[in-house]
């Protein structure tokens, strides 16, 4: 199949192992960053297979239309930025494996360094040694300091164990059904969503972005927060309300916010007033991103196209086009 690979920024999957497994495939990779529907459209002409480098570019029923030859999109995790219903009408199939049962252990791994960084202020030590100051003020240590955990699902348990190997003190929020599998595992659950988010020293967000969950953390929730706490989000921007992040940082609670996502992405508006706030501590949504992590989740999207081109297509959102 002719397998074209979108949005490959620091042309990494060439140099992975699972990259072997598109060995009986013509293979194209383009390592820059494209949305103008017309610009893709003309690139993937001849594309029968499309890969998605996550959700780094939208599939709009627009470019869908100009792809006559494409036969699969195959990609892994949620799915968001691609039109089902247009995909369908196109007969194109969409694959994407769910990763059930396995943590996004890069995910998790980013999320507590983002804490660490956020209660020792690192980035900003750094720049005042560099700048010729020495100390800031101090920080704090973790042990001992309450985390709240908003989504019971693999993320958020792998860093609730990595944070009780620090000595911290883990409880939970999150839906109806999140709150009683977390209660049914042994967990702590707060009380209530006022005390999760009024007693937590660090609330970090680990739910999946739908529809239903779009602006799920409110302002409300966020100027609950103590002045001294933290709150973490490497899920995905969209989860927190509009306007939230810039109503905390006025008000000072919570004091700190360490930010892996942002809408839109790639973002590089230097003059952002969250972005360039002091108390904010940002990385360019690289939770996911480590040479293990991609490799793992790019062996399920090669054998998602080599199921295809068997003829026995796997992990299939759409079955109707099949």
């Amino acid at each position: 199949m002719k397998v074209h690979i979108l949005d490959d920024w620091f042309d990494t999957l060439k140099t992975l192992p699972s990259y072997a497994r598109l060995a009986d495939h013509d293979v194209t990779v383009w390592t820059d960053h494209v949305e103008d529907p017309a610009v893709l459209a003309d690139r993937l002409a001849e594309a029968e297979a499309l890969v998605l480098f996550r959700e780094r570019t939208p599939v709009t029923q627009a470019l869908l239309s100009r792809l006559p030859n494409l036969k699969l999109i195959s990609q892994r995790g949620v799915y968001p930025h691609v039109d089902v219903p247009a995909c369908t009408q196109q007969g194109v199939v969409l694959s994407s494996n769910q990763s059930a049962g396995r943590p996004s252990v890069a995910a998790a791994e980013l999320t507590f360094a983002l804490m660490l960084a956020s209660a020792r202020q690192i980035p900003q030590q750094m720049q005042s040694l560099k700048a010729g100051h020495w100390q800031l003020a101090p920080g704090q240590s973790l042990s001992g300091r309450r985390l709240g955990l908003y989504g019971h699902g693999r993320i958020g348990r792998q860093v609730a164990s990595y944070a009780r190997a620090f000595g911290m003190q883990v409880w939970w929020w999150g839906s109806e059904a999140g709150r009683a599998r977390a209660e049914a595992e042994g967990e702590t659950v707060a009380p209530s969503r006022a005390a999760f988010f009024g007693e937590s020293d660090f609330v970090s967000v680990h739910v999946r972005l739908t529809p239903q969950t779009r602006g799920l953390i409110t302002r409300d929730d966020l100027l609950a927060m103590k002045p001294t706490a933290s709150f973490i989000n490497t899920s995905r921007a969209g989860l927190v309300e509009d306007g939230a992040l810039s109503a905390a940082l006025e008000a000072g609670r919570p004091g700190r916010l360490a930010l892996d996502v942002f809408d839109p992405e790639p973002f590089t508006d230097t003059e952002d007033p969250v972005l360039s706030h002091p108390s904010v501590i940002a990385t360019p949504h690289i939770g996911y991103v480590t040479e293990d992590e991609l490799d793992h989740q790019f062996a399920d999207i090669y054998d998602q196209i080599n199921a295809f081109a068997e003829g026995a297509p796997i992990h299939v959102i759409n079955p109707e086009v099949l």
